[in-house]
């Protein structure tokens, strides 16, 4: 099964999806994907694939969840307001007041 996720004007996922592999081909997995939900659903939405391995795109994609252009990579919702995102489009945070579990 291929994960896809719909992004928003911001890039903001707003919504995932599970597609079959018969729909899609495997040496195109992501471009067949997406064609195969725009025909689906008559759009022309932006998806973009994600894994629940994290072998793609760093982290598997959730709602809230924000999809980084120029890392290619989705990076989770914000913690605290000084948090930095790291190489890993993971959160580093110095805030005391919590701890981060992912």
């Amino acid at each position: 099964m291929a994960h896809f996720v719909k992004l928003d004007e911001n890039n903001m996922v707003i919504t995932g999806v599970v597609v079959n592999n018969n729909a899609i081909d495997p040496d195109n997995e992501e471009h067949t994907g997406i064609e195969f939900l725009n025909k689906l659903y008559g759009t022309n939405d932006n998806w973009k694939q994600t894994s629940i391995n994290c072998n793609i795109r760093f982290n598997y994609a959730g709602i809230g969840y924000t999809y980084d252009e120029v890392r290619d990579g989705f990076i989770p919702p914000k913690c605290h307001d000084e948090a930095v995102v790291n190489n890993k489009c993971l959160w580093d945070c110095t805030n005391a007041d919590h701890t981060l579990a992912l």
